[in-house]
């Protein structure tokens, strides 16, 4: 099998349209010429990879698999091509970025800061997403470099670990009976309604602090990202397990973040993969990223 980048264009266009003729037209190619590049692919593939009906296309299962594996050749593709006009000009180009929602934000919203000014032609595309899908995107290629929460993994990456230390708590309503204490035991909030992190292994964790498991808890939502479960604990759904950290708990003035005892505690890392070539925008922000270890561990 051999299918042309330019072909991976055709069918995502054709995709993103869900209308033959609307693609064409953007791709500036005649509708025949596009519906034949995709009929093509089909049947080097040997599937069925849109249906055609009279309200445009639809994707077939295999499409929609297709589709996202497209669109991670098509991003790489750009990027290696937009890596080799980097190197022959001023330092330009695209930083790109995962992030969990964790106090280090604060500090990598500095340092992106302080980095712009130093290099002003380089720009940055930042993922907000859970930890899993940021190692993922990052050992693809797709994302540069990674804010994550320990442990990581030491023979995958390289690492800096941000000094400031993150805390396990409850958020919760303001009219919650324990939303007046200053800091909750394990065993107080195991007999309301929770809402969990959705990560494996974050989940394991918690449920090792609480000694129990998952079947002897209430547990209403799990949750990828704090910002959008945050709303529901504000509606009275249930308390959730977050970190300090995370912006989204100072979203309302009617909820409370109550710590822990005994205290559970984290911190940031950002981290990149080993061994790999980076684009220059990119070594440069590592290379900076590094200045910042060093100056650090002084």
């Amino acid at each position: 099998m051999n299918v042309e980048l330019r072909t991976l264009r055709y069918f995502l266009a054709a995709a993103q349209e869900e209308n033959i003729t609307r693609a064409a037209d953007i791709l500036h190619i005649t509708q025949p010429t596009l519906s034949r590049q995709i009929m093509d692919l089909e049947r080097e593939l040997g599937t069925t990879l849109m249906k055609r009906g009279k309200n445009g296309l639809t994707l077939t299962d295999d499409g929609i698999f297709f589709r996202q594996r497209a669109e991670e050749i098509v991003e790489l593709a750009d990027r290696l091509e937009q890596s080799f006009v980097e190197r022959n000009g001023e330092v330009s180009g695209i930083v790109s970025i995962g992030a969990t929602e964790s106090v280090g934000s604060r500090l990598l919203a500095r340092f992106i800061t302080k980095f712009s000014e130093k290099y002003p032609r380089i720009q940055y595309h930042l993922y907000n997403e859970m930890a899993d899908y940021i190692k993922d995107r990052m050992d693809k290629g797709l994302i540069d470099v990674g804010l994550l929460l320990e442990p990581v993994d030491t023979d995958k990456y390289d690492y800096i670990r941000l000094s400031q230390k993150e805390t396990w708590g409850v958020l919760m309503r303001e009219d919650h009976p324990l939303a007046e204490q200053e800091f909750i035991t394990l065993d107080e909030i195991t007999k309301y309604p929770l809402i969990f992190p959705l990560r494996e292994r974050v989940r394991a964790e918690i449920l090792n602090w609480l000694k129990c498991e998952e079947k002897d808890l209430n547990i209403l939502l799990s949750y990828t990202l704090l910002s959008n479960a945050v709303l529901l604990v504000e509606e009275g759904l249930g308390c959730a397990f977050c970190l300090d950290g995370a912006l989204a708990i100072h979203s309302s003035p009617h909820l409370r973040f109550i710590p822990i005892r005994p205290e559970h505690a984290t911190r940031s890392v950002l981290v990149w993969k080993k061994n790999h070539l980076f684009s220059p925008a990119t070594s440069l922000f590592i290379q900076e990223i590094n200045l910042l270890r060093a100056s650090m561990e002084e």
